[in-house]
């Protein structure tokens, strides 16, 4: 059996293009005393990822060179060689994007429940994506009925989450998107309160329309030009989970780094800005699981994927992510998953 793997092979200055990957072929791992060969079937394309692709690796240390791209992924267990995983189980964990991952003794691997519904929720809804958008908005956000919550990107895989916590929390929830699609799903999907294309107005015009009464919660994705003008129209004691920077993230430590000219806003308003990672949260992953799962069954939340599929569209799928075409959370199916039967 050949493993076909995706190479990470050079630094992107600026967008990513399709020459910092490269497709091989290797051999599949025989796994030693604590490792588990693991099956993939799903690989996770998140905008963390572009922060690892540079020299300081952003928040995390940067991706090495020269090795498969590591990322969330969903599989099946070919071989066990650790006690508790067995051939045929369905497992997430930092693996890698290749058809066969050999998971080191040292490394967590975590169980995927079929019954909880599609196993890519693993890396989804029900895994780390959702744990963010509920750490964030409800640990760190605090949003209450009557607020007004304000989200990034909220289309996406963590802010469309984001948002519908905040509105089943009772508050009122506004999102901003880059196309009149994405518009049209939080609004008729996601059943946002209010939403925009922030493509097509200026963005401090936009928030005065559909903020109003300013803003107690920002679930802030992006950013940038974004987050500035947020800063701007913040209610007292009002609250920034500050989840990713994907506005940025292209132009990190460059001249074209956006420049924040209303922090001191912060100050007078007596908000409180909090910088978070999902790892910091993973105390609450199993109480996050029961109750996102519950509200899933339930329909008070709704999740839409957005699957490619073939590893060898894996660096596609990436950049196209980058640029914003999903809605909700780009995967690649590299491998048969079972369970659909």
């Amino acid at each position: 059996m050949q493993n076909r793997q995706v190479l990470f092979v050079k630094r992107p200055v600026g967008a990513v293009t399709p020459d910092v990957f490269e497709l091989r072929d290797a051999a599949v791992p025989e796994p030693a005393d604590g490792e588990v060969l693991v099956r993939n079937i799903y690989l996770s394309c998140d905008p963390y990822m572009r922060g690892q692709m540079g020299e300081s690796g952003y928040s995390r240390g940067p991706f090495e060179l020269g090795l498969p791209l590591p990322a969330r992924v969903v599989g099946q267990v070919e071989k066990s060689r650790r006690d508790g995983f067995a051939e045929g189980d369905y497992v997430w964990g930092f693996l890698a994007w290749a058809h066969y991952s050999c998971q080191p003794a040292d490394m967590p691997l975590w169980h995927v429940d079929p019954a909880h519904g599609p196993i890519s929720h693993g890396i989804s809804v029900l895994g780390m994506p959702g744990l963010t958008a509920y750490a964030g908005m409800l640990k760190y956000g605090k949003a209450q009925p009557g607020e007004t919550v304000f989200v990034s990107a909220a289309s996406g895989a963590v802010g469309s989450v984001a948002g519908q916590l905040g509105r089943i929390a009772g508050a009122r929830v506004v999102g901003s998107a880059g196309s009149d699609a994405k518009v049209a799903h939080m609004k008729d999907v996601l059943r946002f309160d209010e939403a925009f294309n922030y493509k097509e107005m200026d963005i401090g015009a936009a928030l005065d329309k559909h903020c109003p009464d300013g803003i107690d919660v920002y679930f802030d994705n992006v950013g940038g030009e974004t987050l500035d003008a947020v800063l701007a129209r913040l209610n007292e004691h009002a609250r920034l989970p500050i989840c990713g920077q994907i506005s940025e993230y292209d132009v990190m430590n460059s001249a074209d780094q956006y420049g924040i000219r209303n922090f001191p806003n912060l100050l007078r308003k007596h908000a409180t800005v909090t910088g978070f990672s999902v790892r910091d949260n993973m105390d609450m992953f199993d109480e996050f699981v029961l109750r996102m799962a519950a509200l899933m069954k339930s329909g008070d939340v709704v999740y839409t994927e957005d699957i490619v599929d073939g590893i060898e569209n894996a660096p596609d799928a990436f950049i196209g992510m980058m640029r914003g075409e999903n809605i909700g959370k780009r995967l690649v199916r590299v491998g048969e998953d079972p369970t659909l039967g």
